[in-house]
């Protein structure tokens, strides 16, 4: 896995249209803007507990996550059942989503579930050395 900081002394504002473009039928913009879209701002919450991390493997692709996607994970954040976190077990990386619960008795169980049919959640037990590393807040990938 590659680790990366964001270079946040960089500053290209990009253009952004105040109407929405519909995924479906194509249809003229209605609107113009001089907004500017800096995506330091939009993508990154918490600059001094935020990295970049390449992502690879296909456990996730249901979660449209593929290999080479870059993975923007907030260590500020808490994570919660049902994050994608960026997590360490047994000294491996691995991004999954998180699933906590609790059983009648107030115990609590935590897994690791892929976003593939081909993979089986990782159930943390006492054994494992685990730490959660940061919530994956965006993923970037190329769409074509």
């Amino acid at each position: 896995m590659k680790f990366y900081q964001p270079n946040l002394k960089t500053r290209i504002k990009l253009p952004l249209f105040i109407s929405t473009v519909p995924a479906g039928f194509p249809s003229p913009a209605e609107e113009y803007s001089d907004t500017k879209l800096d995506l330091n701002k939009h993508l990154i919450q918490n600059p001094n507990s935020t990295f970049f991390v390449a992502i690879s493997g296909d456990s996730m692709i249901g979660a449209d996550i593929q290999s080479g996607d870059i993975a923007i994970v907030d260590r500020s954040l808490e994570a919660k059942s049902g994050d994608i976190i960026l997590a360490v077990v047994d000294g491996d990386f691995t991004i999954k989503r998180l699933e906590i619960k609790k059983d009648k008795n107030g115990n609590k169980s935590v897994k690791l579930v892929p976003e593939n049919a081909d993979f089986e959640p990782l159930e943390i037990s006492q054994e494992n050395v685990f730490q959660i590393w940061g919530v994956v807040t965006f993923t970037i990938h190329k769409s074509k």
